[in-house]
């Protein structure tokens, strides 16, 4: 199943993942400032729930392509229980 990102779904993909990488940078930067506990964990579950944007938003957009698929009969060599089987892990890994 390859992943297909276009205009307006890339780029809040691209923006969410940047979101979280400035994050992280600056959870990094805090511990060895040796900022407060409580501000270093505020930081750090921002910086997880961008990513689990990020990664929803990318499987939503896989679970599309696949009912798109699945609808014009063009499965990549897959049937449509091994994409939903496939579709599930990957939502499951994010839960």
């Amino acid at each position: 199943m390859e992943l297909e990102l276009e205009g307006a779904d890339l780029k809040s993909v691209l923006n969410r993942l940047r979101r979280a990488q400035g994050q992280i940078s600056g959870v990094i930067r805090m511990i060895e400032e040796g900022r407060d506990c409580e501000d270093v964990v505020t930081q750090l579950a921002a910086a997880s729930r961008a990513l689990d944007r990020a990664g929803f938003a990318i499987i939503a957009t896989g679970m599309q392509q696949c009912m798109t698929d699945i609808e014009s009969g063009r499965k990549n060599g897959e049937d449509a229980q091994q994409m939903r089987t496939r579709l599930e892990k990957l939502f499951l890994s994010l839960a």
